[in-house]
């Protein structure tokens, strides 16, 4: 039996986030030269100097950069994302373990 190979990402949504920004790159969203000096830009205000691993701290840098980026285009302003996140957190307090998670209808 031959040994599987460790997951190149470490969380689900790691994977996810990348995916998405990869996606949103493709449809002409932003340049990717233009993506990678703000998440150089945003790893260095962190002070993420260590070598990343790719684990959480690397993809909360990802993901502030992306909402940033998404946020001055007009396609997810800060506040409809915050909103969101808001009521994404509601209902998964509101639910029991190990039952899918489900937003409200608004």
């Amino acid at each position: 039996m031959s040994a599987r190979p460790d997951p190149v990402f470490a969380e689900p949504w790691h994977a996810q986030l990348f995916a998405l920004t990869v996606h949103l790159n493709e449809q002409g969203l932003f340049a990717w030269p233009d993506w990678a000096a703000r998440f150089g830009a945003t790893l260095k205000r962190h002070g993420l100097s260590r070598e990343l691993d790719g684990g959480d701290d690397y993809f909360a840098a990802w993901l502030e950069t992306l909402e940033a980026l998404l946020d001055e285009a007009g396609a997810a302003p800060g506040s409809v994302v915050e909103d969101l996140r808001a009521a994404w957190e509601r209902a998964y307090l509101m639910t029991p373990h190990g039952d899918p998670v489900h937003l409200a209808e608004s």
